[in-house]
């Protein structure tokens, strides 16, 4: 509820790295000020959120960044932290002086941005709970280490994770009485522990690329972990492995069949599961540096080599080793070789456009049976 009305989250991550640099570059401070160029393309597309993953070192920035995006546009921020998943060599999330510092930084972020009138919510971590399975930093503790069971490690650090998410969710809710906190999960993966150990969280802000549906999300949400569900990150790249070249038909047909469950499935609606608040699209515009994040020389050119394998984006799956999915081709809105006003120019793909209609006029198609799934 936002002034006393529902809000649907119609939203995009949001990270306007221009070509030629990467993840490091300080986009806050840029002169060309990209979110003024995006934030009016995004308006007349009906997106009225932004998912920051974490706020920048300089909070006056920061501060207007999140202004003018509301003050001109009408633009809601959902403002993130990372909790510190990238930090090397591993997040020690069973060593109390890390999760101290975590929290410490946490707790500065609400206390600096808690009043600023765009601020919608707050997100905890992304993909976090894949660390606690090894898939991606992993990490353990004396404590874990002593199990023999591998499987009784993973809850256990399910429950040292979860638990640590809970008091900071009950931290923040002392700080800011006003917007809610969200839970940044991959997938459903681990929810059934956060039913158990994180029940102060407000909804349950869901990472997930199952290609053109999100199948059983919904309803199996609602069976694990009931609470509201933000589709805080999902979408689908407009490059075609297989046959190499662009395909915006098919990003376009993804991301509306994606919406279409997303509006089927709201909060407000007497039918579907009635837990989902909205989405937000990955990604606004590309982001050349993805795929080789560490060679500079690779910045400026739009890589076409895909990083991983995923079989749900079934429309180039033959591709070579099934190596499918496009890091630097999920934008909404695609980066030009020449700039204008400082910036590379803006050029909307086929799914802002399609999108943009379905949002003016969202006509649900009902899922039939398992051919659907």
């Amino acid at each position: 509820m936002v002034k006393g009305s529902p809000y649907i989250v119609r939203g995009v991550c949001y990270n306007p790295i221009p070509a030629g640099s990467n993840h490091e570059y300080d986009w806050w401070s840029d002169k060309a000020k990209p979110w003024i160029t995006d934030g009016k393309l995004m308006k007349e597309m009906g997106i009225n959120t932004i998912r920051l993953y974490q706020a920048g070192e300089d909070p006056q920035k920061v501060k207007q960044v999140i202004g003018d995006l509301y003050k001109l546009y009408g633009i809601r921020t959902v403002l993130g932290d990372w909790l510190g998943f990238w930090e090397y060599p591993c997040p020690f999330y069973g060593d109390k002086d890390f999760q101290e510092k975590v929290k410490a930084q946490v707790m500065e972020t609400i206390r600096t941005y808690k009043d600023e009138p765009g601020i919608l919510a707050w997100i905890l971590g992304n993909e976090n709970n894949y660390s606690c399975l090894g898939y991606v930093n992993p990490w353990s503790s004396p404590e874990v280490d002593e199990e023999p069971d591998p499987q009784k490690q993973k809850l256990m650090k399910a429950e040292i994770y979860y638990s640590f998410v809970n008091s900071l969710a009950r931290q923040v809710h002392e700080i800011d009485h006003e917007h809610p906190v969200g839970l940044g999960n991959g997938e459903l993966v681990g929810l059934d522990s956060a039913a158990k150990f994180c029940p102060d969280v407000d909804f349950v802000a869901c990472i997930i690329y199952r290609g053109k549906t999100f199948g059983n999300l919904f309803n199996s949400l609602k069976m694990t972990f009931d609470k509201p569900l933000l589709l805080a990150e999902f979408g689908a790249d407009c490059y075609d492995a297989y046959l190499q070249k662009e395909d915006q038909d098919m990003q376009a047909f993804f991301l509306q069949s994606q919406w279409n469950q997303i509006y089927a499935n709201l909060a407000n609606k007497k039918s579907g599961a009635g837990n989902c608040i909205g989405g937000m699209i990955f990604e606004w515009s590309d982001e050349w540096w993805k795929h080789n994040s560490y060679d500079p020389e690779k910045w400026s050119v739009h890589d076409t080599e895909s990083g991983w394998s995923n079989g749900s984006y079934y429309f180039d799956i033959r591709a070579p080793k099934n190596m499918n999915m496009n890091e630097e081709w999920f934008g909404i809105v695609a980066l030009g070789d020449r700039t204008e006003d400082g910036l590379n120019k803006r050029i909307p793909r086929k799914a802002y456009y399609v999108i943009r209609e379905f949002w003016k006029n969202p006509v649900i198609k009902k899922a039939r049976g398992k051919k659907h799934f």
